[in-house]
This record gives C-alpha cells, sequence and structure tokens, in this order.
C-alpha cells in the first residue's frame, strides 16, 4: 500500500507524544532551500529548521564529511582521543577567537553546560560564596528545553507543570540595560542573553544595547554570556550577531548551523582563564566531540566561508526585508529583521499567524508561526535573488488575501 500526507500524519498523531503542532506536510526529500514532500509537491523552506540549516539541506561536501567519517569511526567516547577532535577544536577557535572549546551535542546541552561553567567561576575566581550564584536572564528568552532552563523562562506554557525549578536565576526586561545595571550585586556570576530573540519573535534590541551590557559586566566582575544558537553562524548577515556591536563576550555558545543540520553539535567557547575552572570529571557527555561530530561541523563551518554565505545573508537579507515592507496589509503590526530572519508580526485582531503560514504552504513556501502572531522567515542562506523574488511574490499575495478579512472586520454596532 502506498501511503500518502494523511496516513503519515495519522501514524503520528496516533503514536507520537502530542508536543509538536507541526504543517500537516510530510517531507521526504531536501536539497539546497527546497523540500518535497511524499506526494511530490516541492516548497521553498523558510525555516531552515530553526536556522539549523543555513548551508543548505544535504550540502554534498557536509553529506561526504558525514559518510567518510562515519565509514571510520564514529564513536570511541572521550575517554580516548581521536584524530578530528583537535582539528575541530582549531577551526572553531579560530573562526570565534576564544582559545578554548567545549563540545556538547543539542544546544540545550550547551547552555546547561554554561551555566556550570559560569557558577564554577563564580565559586573558584570570583569568591561568590558556595550556592549563591546568579545570573541573570531576561523577560521572552528561549534557552532549550530542560527543567534547569524552562524554570528561568517567562513563558507560562513552558513552565506549567514542570515545577520544582532550580534557583539562581533573575529574570530581567529584555533590552533594558538599566535594569542590568540595577542587579548587579556581589553574587552575580553571569549575563546570559541572546543577542536577537528569535523564539521571541525576531526581537532586536535598540542600537548600543549589547555594548551596554558588555561595558556593566566589566565594570562588574560579570560574565557576559551569548547565546548564539539561532543567530550565530551566518543568520544575522555577520559570522556572529554580536559583531554587529562590535563587542565580544566571556562565554559563547553555538549550535544549530554548526552542523549544518546534519547531526547533533553544540559549543560552549570561552577564554583560558574561564574555561580552565573545569578540571576531568567535573563534566562529560558521550557523544559530545565524537569523530563524526567533530568531521560533519569541520565541513559545515568550512562551507559557511567558502561559499560567502554570511555576505549573502547580508546582501538578500536586506533585499528581502526592503521589499517586505513595501508590501501594503492591513494585517501587518510591524515588520522586523537582520540578515535573513525576518518576523512579520502581526495586527492581534487578524486571529493570529497560523493561518497564514497554512496559506503560504499552499503557495509553495513553508515557514512557522511564533508568539502566536508573528510570522518568522529564515530561508537557508544558500538562497538565489531568484529564489527570493519567488517567495516575495506568494508572501505578498498572502499578506494582501482577502481571506483573512472577516476575521479582522468588527460587527456594526
Amino acid at each position: 500500500m502506498t501511503m500518502k500526507t494523511a496516513d503519515y500524519v495519522a501514524l503520528e498523531d496516533r503514536h507520537e507524544a502530542h508536543y509538536y503542532l507541526p504543517l500537516d506536510v510530510v517531507i521526504n526529500r531536501a536539497e539546497g532551500v527546497w523540500v518535497w514532500d511524499v506526494e511530490g509537491n516541492k516548497y521553498l523552506d523558510c525555516l531552515a529548521a530553526y536556522s539549523a540549516v543555513n548551508q543548505g539541506h544535504c550540502h554534498p561536501a557536509i553529506v561526504k564529511a558525514l559518510a567518510d567519517q562515519a565509514a571510520k569511526v564514529a564513536l570511541v567516547s572521550r575517554a580516548f582521543r581521536t584524530d578530528q577532535l583537535g582539528l575541530f577544536y582549531q577551526q572553531v577557535s579560530e573562526l570565534t577567537g576564544f582559545p578554548r572549546v567545549l563540545p556538547m551535542n543539542t544546544g540545550a546541552e550547551a547552555v546547561e553546560a554554561a551555566v556550570k561553567l559560569t557558577r564554577k567561576w563564580a565559586y573558584t575566581v570570583k569568591g561568590v560564596a558556595d550556592d549563591q550564584a546568579e545570573i541573570l536572564v531576561f523577560s521572552d528568552n528561549f534557552h532549550g528545553r530542560t527543567t534547569t532552563i524552562v524554570g528561568f523562562s517567562s513563558e507560562p506554557q513552558y513552565r506549567q507543570g514542570f515545577g520544582p525549578y532550580s534557583g539562581g536565576f533573575r529574570i530581567l526586561p529584555y533590552g533594558d540595560a538599566e535594569a542590568v545595571a540595577d542587579a548587579m550585586n556581589p553574587n552575580v556570576a553571569a549575563i546570559l542573553i541572546e543577542p536577537i530573540q528569535g523564539e521571541g519573535g525576531i526581537i532586536i534590541p535598540k542600537a548600543g544595547y549589547l555594548q551596554d551590557l558588555r561595558q556593566i559586566a566589566t565594570e562588574n566582575n560579570v560574565l557576559l554570556m551569548l547565546d548564539e544558537i539561532q543567530s550565530g553562524l551566518g543568520r544575522t548577515g555577520k559570522m556572529f550577531a554580536f559583531e554587529h556591536e562590535g563587542i565580544r563576550p566571556d562565554v559563547l555558545i553555538l549550535g544549530k548551523a554548526l552542523s549544518g543540520g546534519h547531526y547533533p553539535v553544540s559549543v560552549v567557547c570561552a577564554e583560558d582563564k574561564v574555561m580552565d575552572v573545569f578540571r576531568p570529571g567535573d563534566h562529560g557527555s558521550t557523544y559530545g566531540g565524537n569523530p563524526v561530530a567533530a568531521a560533519v561541523a569541520r565541513a559545515a563551518l568550512q562551507v559557511l566561508v567558502d561559499e560567502k554565505l554570511v555576505e549573502n545573508s547580508a546582501d538578500l537579507g536586506q533585499y528581502l526585508l526592503d521589499r517586505l515592507r513595501q508590501v501594503d496589509s492591513d494585517y501587518v503590526k510591524e515588520i522586523r529583521g537582520v540578515g535573513l530572519w525576518i518576523g512579520i508580526e502581526l495586527e492581534p485582531d487578524v486571529g493570529g499567524a497560523r493561518q497564514f503560514c497554512e496559506a503560504l504552504q499552499e503557495m509553495g513556501i513553508l515557514c512557522k508561526e511564533t508568539h502566536e502572531h508573528v510570522i518568522r522567515f529564515a530561508p537557508p542562506l544558500v538562497i538565489t535573488r531568484d529564489e527570493v523574488d519567488w517567495a516575495l511574490e506568494r508572501i505578498t499575495q498572502v499578506l494582501t488575501s482577502d481571506r483573512f478579512r472577516a476575521a479582522t472586520t468588527q460587527p456594526v454596532a
């Protein structure tokens, strides 16, 4: 029996834990910026697996690195050394400027590792009293789904039913440097922040905000820790989002596009004076730093550089943003973006962004809503001008369609 979309959807719904609400498209092939469903329909991927597929789907150089290394040796555990790991460290260090690299698997694991790192630094270097270290975090943050991380989320659904939560975190308003300055006290170990909030709806703080945080952190002997799991590696038109403000963090967290979407790879990067607080046995991971992960990440990073994907993100991202802002739509409240990372916030009375994503799916474009009212666009960085124009034509049709008019029409009194 040949299975169709409805059959696959029913199979998933029958057996899967109901923790996602995906669009009802069943993808079975992908290449570059395009994906195909089980019935042969073709779609432009404008989500790029939450920026994990910056290099495009199934990039041949990354696929080859994965296959070649898997055929040699895939995992020997960190009890032994492999020929890939040191080369991977060197490449990450040269790209980021940080001499020390801690390899993990997922972004959430890297955030957890960074939390441990900064707490250890606070007790052994800064001199904070045992168990009193405090990390400053921000409203509408998204750093992962572990119990520690959801404990300092400001999103009720991410928290509800998962307590009790770990202490040691204080949530401050995002974009308010004065609130950070006011929160400083001898127990503050670190500021943990996304330079741009992706899941929050592509929220871009005002110019100078990161510079202010850098100054506050330096003056108070506090580590500035940037989560660039989504924003890093070219998404914003710079290799790292912090480069837009000309600052450097003390700790940098990367993931997602670090492997081009082919394998779970993440890292925590830091200076010697921070990373050297770890001793053998303080932290570990069975798969973290395995040779397949290292080989895949090395290829993925090389693709970003060799194919000038950061530059393409800057060029086509500005082009896309400018063109979208020319669209005359009654549904749109605000359009925000930097690089190939754009959020279209809809008016609250439209009825939510989900219906627009479903309409775009019908037009051959796959994207995802976030925070109910925002459509986000984040295509692979290999996208071309012609493909952007193809997408713009269809996005414009959806944003100006009368099909959503009824949701915004108020009844006559």
